[in-house]
């Protein structure tokens, strides 16, 4: 090949072009050589990732494109670059395997995936990073791996990360390799947590089920690995904490105490006092109380036992995981298909919260019955400074240093908890609360505050000597 037929005068678009046909999508990566434009069309966005960061890294290093393929002379000219261009690196799989998920994953389950990936790829790169970590972490967390904002540019300082991540991970073939210790380095990540420390079982666990489904996606769709390399590793699943610990269940009366210290708070506890109710009277999660409208009021009378019909909820998960960019999206009821209702008893108590509420603050857009002053959507910063505040001063001092209702969501252990203690059937609880029988009874029943002297009562009444008196009667009765 002559001088004349190839050029070091190469530029590489940043982006993706992408065309959303009637059938499918297609992904182009655009390049210039010598100023002619060069376009190559993928049906995966990962492929077109990978085809992107060989032509990069092929610039980068000084490497002479031909002026008539476009491409490095390096490289062969019979190959077609298409799916048989150079090994898929494990950032490009992450990208595409998110972008596969994105549309059937809750917000929160998107920020898991991020979270397990993020992890794993600290430990997959092919050198001593130039960035600090919490720059790698950044980059990862709050741009790559959100599907939706990868179609925007990220700013100056993740876009430099990002076009370094581009060549600085493994190729995902290397995971096979088990000598080389990669497997074994990514479970020892996610066992751990950012500061060294290990990891709770449940986060190890979670984490370790996005990477198996990650690596069935690289065996089955992607066709890059024989088999799952992880599970050939010796690794010994963390024990999950099943049950909750009834050091945290709070009894009526310290409930009670709790709610009217809420009350008493200030103008935004007194917004809040019906809310924390919520949870602790008719079981509700935050995110569904925090999606309480007047149309699930299904009965709501002056006195006595009102219901609510729940359909739908507001989890937090972040900006960068839902749809439209909002911080909560809403969504389906928890563990629930689309459309599907859950009814919830209201307590007597309840009830009266929930008027006294209705009656001084009104109802929000929507019909909403909680928000903030402004007519915001209640946010976990305004309800949990206000939780840790008037519990500090409802409890004892034992109580405040003791387990008890740590979390706002122990006011929802306390309340199925009392359901199961006051004799309601199980399947009944659970369809109130909104679990399956079997995870009901062993997750949630275990016995309120002071419940474990009533039953040492009974017993020490059970084993106590007989009296003289009893003594002769059973004599008696003998004779």
């Amino acid at each position: 090949m002559t001088n004349e037929e190839i050029t070091y005068k190469v530029s590489i678009y940043d982006r993706l072009e992408v065309y959303e046909g009637k059938k499918r999508t297609t992904y182009y990566v655009r390049w210039r050589v010598n100023n002619r434009e060069w376009k190559e069309p993928f049906h995966h966005s990962g492929q077109a990732g990978s085809f992107r960061s060989s032509l990069v890294t092929a610039s980068k290093e000084g490497q002479a494109f031909s002026v008539t393929t476009g491409r490095p002379v390096a490289w062969k000219r019979a190959e077609p670059a298409t799916d048989k261009t150079p090994s898929v690196s494990w950032y490009t799989l992450t990208l595409d395997y998110t972008a596969a998920k994105w549309k059937y994953a809750s917000p929160n389950h998107r920020r898991s995936i991020a979270e397990a990936l993020t992890d794993a790829t600290e430990v997959l790169l092919t050198s001593e990073p130039p960035y600090s970590r919490p720059e790698i972490r950044r980059a990862l967390a709050t741009w790559a791996f959100s599907a939706r904002l990868r179609g925007t540019a990220p700013c100056e300082d993740i876009a430099l990360v990002i076009n370094w991540l581009e060549r600085a991970t493994i190729a995902v073939t290397e995971l096979a390799d088990l000598d080389n210790g990669r497997a074994r380095a990514v479970l020892d990540r996610i066992s751990s947590t950012q500061k060294g420390r290990l990891a709770a079982a449940n986060t190890a666990n979670r984490k370790r089920t996005v990477l198996n489904n990650l690596m069935k996606y690289a065996v089955v769709e992607r066709k890059l690995l024989a088999a799952n390399p992880l599970s050939s590793i010796t690794w010994t699943q963390p024990r999950k904490l099943k049950t909750v610990d009834p050091r945290c269940v709070i009894n009526p009366d310290q409930a009670r105490r709790f709610l009217a210290e809420v009350g008493d708070l200030d103008p935004r506890g007194r917004r809040l006092k019906a809310f924390f109710g919520c949870m602790y009277y008719a079981a509700m999660r935050p995110e569904e109380v925090t999606d309480l409208r007047d149309t699930n009021m299904a009965s709501l009378p002056d006195s006595g036992w009102g219901e609510f019909l729940l359909t739908n909820s507001q989890p937090r998960s972040g900006s960068q995981w839902t749809d439209d960019g909002s911080v909560r999206e809403r969504r389906e009821l928890k563990h629930r298909a689309k459309d599907e209702t859950r009814a919830v008893p209201v307590h007597p108590e309840l009830v009266i919260l929930i008027r006294d509420h209705i009656k001084e603050f009104g109802l929000g857009p929507g019909g909403r019955i909680f928000r903030l002053a402004r007519g915001g959507v209640i946010t976990d910063r305004a309800y949990l400074a206000v939780f840790h505040k008037a519990r500090a001063i409802a409890f004892t001092d034992a109580e405040a240093r003791s387990l008890l209702a740590r979390r706002p969501y122990d006011l929802r252990h306390a309340a199925v908890s009392t359901w199961l203690n006051a004799g309601v059937p199980p399947a009944q609880v659970a369809e109130w609360a909104g679990h399956t029988v079997d995870v009901l009874l062993r997750v949630y029943a275990k016995c309120i505050a002071g419940q474990q002297e009533e039953a040492k009562r009974r017993i020490l009444e059970a084993t106590k000597p007989d009296s003289p008196a009893d003594s002769r009667r059973r004599e008696d009765s003998k004779s």
